[in-house]
């Protein structure tokens, strides 16, 4: 039977480039081989296009990998057609944060008529945008905390007006975020003004627009949800953090969390976590995967946090090990993706494009 041929998009012009990379490389070594033929692309921090076709080994160090430049013009070409002169059953998108997470590269997969995994347009930029998420759970009755944006130009021109508007609306602390980036790339805990305007300046190195969200005092807890028009979840998992902020230095490089699998938590209190956590996924009109993440406080109080569109996805990330507690292993999980990728186009695909 012949190889089904998919193809492993990575990198991304992103700050969160680094983390793509290594995600990358553990799908590339946990996908199936004799069902699949598999190409990468890696696209630069610069945004140049790399490419290496029908990977059959093991990958000890994603970075060392001979790839070939491909032109500008030669994109569209290349995912249309893979390398095989066979269409790709589908592209596996495993780019995080801006340029990758947000919508665009999904526009070019539509643009282009080829099956992708995971969220759509909407899903993935809505996803993206905590401000606009916000909004969208709002309108689904989804309980949040507090929280104050604004962009980088008003408050460079009305600073003292922001400044109060936060202190009169939330006490601190409070925690200043990127309002488009994830893997907490650019967030500070803040539990003072000084703190406060520090923290908003380093936000905006990476985003026009910021979100302020109230602090709390309780359990980060996450739950996984898999599918499309009818999705599935997990048992909550928790976030069990050595340090007092859980920030991209301790999710990925000093190892001082651990995730607690299945959560400690009420059964009546999981079953409300599962059900707000596929609220969530229609909210915003998610395919394929998401995660959705919650605090719960002592008294068992229940507020949304935020959803991830592509969640982090190696073999160790929350995401992929919440499924490995209901059964499903890293290497199937990727085969269910990479199917109802290929049901969502066959789905799009009894659209009419033009009236009779």
């Amino acid at each position: 039977m012949a190889k089904e041929n998919v193809c492993i998009v990575y990198g991304g012009k992103s700050a969160e480039h680094d983390v793509s990379i290594l995600t990358a490389q553990n799908v590339l070594n946990a996908i199936d081989k004799n069902q699949y033929q598999i190409d990468i692309i890696y696209i630069t921090n610069e945004g140049d296009w790399k490419k290496k076709e029908n990977i059959v080994d093991t990958i000890n160090d994603i970075d060392t990998l001979r790839l070939t430049d491909v032109a500008a013009g030669e994109i569209s070409q290349l995912l249309s057609i893979g390398s095989t002169g066979n269409a790709y059953s589908a592209v596996f998108p495993v780019l995080h944060g801006p340029n990758g997470e947000d919508g665009t590269i999904q526009g070019l997969f539509e643009v282009l008529d080829i099956p992708y995994v995971g969220n759509g347009v909407l899903a993935a930029s809505s996803s993206m945008d905590k401000l606009v998420m916000k909004q969208l759970f709002a309108h689904r009755g989804l309980p949040q905390l507090p929280y104050v944006s604004f962009l980088r130009s008003e408050y460079h021109k009305y600073e003292s007006n922001i400044l109060k508007l936060v202190h009169d609306k939330l006490e601190y602390p409070v925690f200043v975020k990127p309002a488009n980036l994830g893997s907490s790339v650019g967030i500070s805990k803040c539990n003072d003004e000084e703190e406060l305007k520090i923290g908003i300046e380093e936000a905006f190195q990476f985003d026009r627009k910021l979100v302020i969200e109230q602090g709390i005092n309780a359990r980060e807890i996450e739950v996984a949800v898999l599918g499309n028009d009818y999705p599935e979840t997990t048992t909550p998992g928790e976030v069990i953090k050595d340090v007092a902020f859980y920030d991209y230095k301790a999710k990925y490089k000093d190892g001082k969390i651990k995730l607690d699998i299945p959560a400690d938590l009420d059964e009546a209190v999981q079953t409300t976590l599962r059900n707000m956590a596929v609220e969530a996924f229609k909210a915003t009109d998610c395919s394929g995967l998401l995660r959705a993440d919650f605090f719960v406080t002592e008294d068992n109080q229940i507020f949304i946090n935020e959803t991830n569109a592509m969640p982090g996805f190696t073999a160790y990330s929350m995401y992929p090990r919440l499924w490995e507690n209901m059964g499903v292993t890293y290497a199937e999980l990727i085969e269910q993706l990479i199917e109802l990728a290929k049901e969502k186009y066959e789905d799009k695909k009894q659209n009419k494009y033009k009236i009779d």
